[in-house]
């Protein structure tokens, strides 16, 4: 047996920082989902997770753990398929470093993603985002909390992008900006509204000195994290829903915040690849949703297109019941027609006519 906790140790450690040049951000995402295999091998083989061998890790357990994702942790098709291939790479790295396990590794890399329903994307009106940005007050935690909701929805950024801002990052002369180091290291300027160069002067003036060079500080002078903004979101659309109702039928999300500028951009310049670059897609096909999500696309072309013309007429009833009774009025009983043939007690009998 092939104990295999040295080889994902050398993956994590070599392979993907060294080699690759794997971001944090996709070392952490790997990591997280082999805790999550192991410990399901763990508690299916009744054994440790670091005494797991590589024999014993075959395709049969990791289907079986695809299938744990997905109905007990309620995961969805995405997260199934991102696991999915969390682990290929892995096993992609064990087939060169143990060539005797190539035949169970190939059953593992021929397992298939599977294919999830593209759906339309969510995003705010408006007013629901004016809203929101209105809810916090004047107290130096609501100036930081302004800043970075104004930011978050006039720039579209990701929440990772935003809690990771550096003071370096925010260009204020000649033109209001922020560097922003987006996914896949692609590195993209974004220029500010005049509002929002105010909501983030008067942060910057209120924020309390730190060590960390992060822009967004906690209540402990830390840097902000991902789950903390999503928590301040909560609460500000909870505060915005008294004075805008219509919110407390939405799902605010902080990637809602992002669909919801990608959308104003695309109806202010009706150019995807404007959309595109403004959100920092490296595939103009990943920002082709927002074109299906609006409306205003479809009804150019409605109103572009002659619509078919119809017959002018009256919906004649084709009952044979009031037709019946109808002509009943003038006819007398003899004359009226049979509602319908009457059927024959014994259908299979039949008249047999013989020969003379």
């Amino acid at each position: 047996m092939t104990p295999i906790a040295p080889h994902v140790s050398e993956f994590l450690r070599v392979r993907l920082p060294l080699e690759r040049n794997a971001s944090p951000h996709t070392r952490v995402t790997y990591s997280h989902c082999y805790v999550l295999l192991f410990e399901f091998a763990a508690r299916r083989l009744r054994c440790s997770p670091s005494s797991i061998a590589l024999e014993k890790l075959d395709a049969t357990l990791v289907m079986a753990f695809l299938d744990h994702l997905e109905r007990t942790r309620a995961n969805g098709i995405p997260t199934r398929n991102a696991r999915l291939a969390a682990i290929k790479s892995l096993f992609r790295y064990i087939e060169h470093r143990v060539p005797s396990a190539i035949d169970q590794v190939r059953r593992i890399l021929a397992i298939p993603t599977k294919r999830s329903t593209s759906r339309l994307v969510g995003y705010l009106t408006r007013e629901q985002a004016q809203a929101i940005i209105n809810a916090p007050d004047a107290t130096a935690a609501g100036l930081r909390d302004r800043a970075m909701l104004h930011i978050a929805v006039a720039t579209g950024i990701r929440v990772s992008e935003l809690v990771g801002l550096h003071v370096d990052d925010v260009v204020l002369q000649p033109q209001p900006s922020l560097n922003v180091h987006g996914k896949g290291r692609r590195e993209r300027r974004l220029p500010l509204w005049r509002e929002t160069t105010t909501a983030l002067k008067r942060w910057l003036r209120a924020r309390p000195p730190s060590a960390t060079g992060h822009v967004f500080l906690n209540d402990r002078g830390a840097p902000l994290t991902r789950s903390g903004f999503a928590y301040i979101l909560a609460k500000y659309v909870d505060v915005a829903a008294t004075k805008c109702p219509s919110l407390g039928e939405k799902r605010v999300s902080p990637h809602v915040l992002r669909h919801t500028c990608a959308m104003m951009t695309l109806q202010a310049t009706k150019d995807v690849r404007k959309v595109a670059l403004w959100l920092g897609h490296a595939h103009l096909a990943t920002t082709e949703i927002y074109l299906r999500a609006d409306p205003t696309e479809q009804l150019d072309v409605l109103a572009k297109v002659a619509p078919f013309g119809l017959r002018p007429g009256r919906f004649k009833d084709a009952d044979r019941l009031m037709a019946l009774l109808t002509e009943a009025r003038t006819l007398s009983p003899a004359g009226m027609p049979p509602l319908c043939e009457a059927a024959d007690p014994n259908p299979r009998r039949r008249t047999m006519h013989r020969p003379a």
